[in-house]
């Protein structure tokens, strides 16, 4: 992979890092308008520490990944050259396809053994958006964007794309932004992600979108901020620990020992890969209460 595009979001970085410490000057003295939204160390560290492991991963894994992303540009459909409105077209079809990844992974378990690293924080700030899991690779982050190279757009231009889109999500992790007019039925925007990031039943798993709300508001995901039920952040299953290879590997090695889990079904251990990632409890709590019902049925 190129340099350049590789490393677009190193490029950004001074940037990103402005706002981080803008806020935390911003935040200093506000604890009890913004109590979730606090910066500690041990929270912007492993933040810190799961973003260099994400890159890492990910430069590891490009090489493979652009293997089969220029094999596959070799039978492309069409011929597109790189011109301002064909970039315009490729943004629009990639930010359609990341809202489909996202919503995947929140819905497909194997998938949110990824995502979830990105949900496990209690607190949200600009630093959350490094909270990310050096697993993507494996559980093929990389695969949405497929169809765009089969297209006929250039494998490079569609890596650059997807990291732009990721950039702008840099922004959109902060409580201290107020609503933004009429923006807010175009763009996603930080009240709309702050709903994203809520475990609140009302709330939970919804506005998928990466740089536009539209696909929310086209496919039945879209919630709005109400004020009057603020957000609570983390998981429903919350794990307290901020160790790195902990918030990386846990959900893998739950759904692993849900798969290896004895008196199943082949078809239940499969799914427990490729369900949501409450098919399991819920069967479990099936279960119980068929057991419970059986049980006062002999009494």
């Amino acid at each position: 992979m190129e340099f350049n595009v590789q490393y677009i979001l190193f490029a950004f970085a001074p940037i990103f890092f402005g706002f981080i410490i803008w806020e935390v000057w911003y935040l200093k003295g506000r604890k009890s308008e913004y109590p979730t939204a606090q910066y500690s160390w041990a929270d912007t560290l492993s933040n810190g520490v799961l973003a260099l492991m994400h890159e890492a991963a990910d430069a590891i894994a490009a090489i493979g990944i652009m293997v089969v992303y220029n094999t596959l540009f070799g039978y492309h459909l069409f011929e597109i050259e790189n011109t301002v409105w064909s970039i315009l077209l490729l943004f629009v079809m990639q930010d359609f396809l990341y809202y489909w990844f996202h919503r995947a992974s929140h819905r497909i378990r194997w998938f949110w053994a990824s995502h979830v690293v990105h949900h496990s924080s209690e607190s949200l700030n600009f630093s959350t958006a490094f909270r990310q899991s050096a697993t993507y690779p494996i559980s093929g982050m990389w695969l949405f964007w497929l169809p765009l190279i089969a297209l006929g757009f250039q494998p490079e231009t569609v890596i650059a794309v997807v990291l732009f889109n990721l950039a702008y999500q840099f922004f959109i992790h902060t409580q201290v932004a107020p609503k933004l007019g009429w923006i807010e039925f175009i763009f996603n925007t930080p009240s709309h992600h702050r709903v994203h990031h809520a475990r609140n039943p009302e709330y939970i798993d919804q506005n998928y979108a990466g740089t536009l709300i539209i696909w929310d508001r086209l496919f039945g995901t879209f919630v709005e901020e109400k004020d009057e039920l603020p957000c609570e952040y983390g998981i429903t299953d919350q794990i307290q620990t901020h160790n790195p290879i902990t918030l990386t590997l846990h959900e893998w090695q739950a759904m692993l020992k849900d798969v290896c889990a004895p008196n199943q079904s082949l078809w239940h251990r499969v799914k427990h890969l490729w369900a949501p990632p409450e098919w399991g409890k819920n069967k479990e709590k099936t279960e119980e209460n068929k057991g419970f019902l059986h049980t006062r049925a002999q009494s």
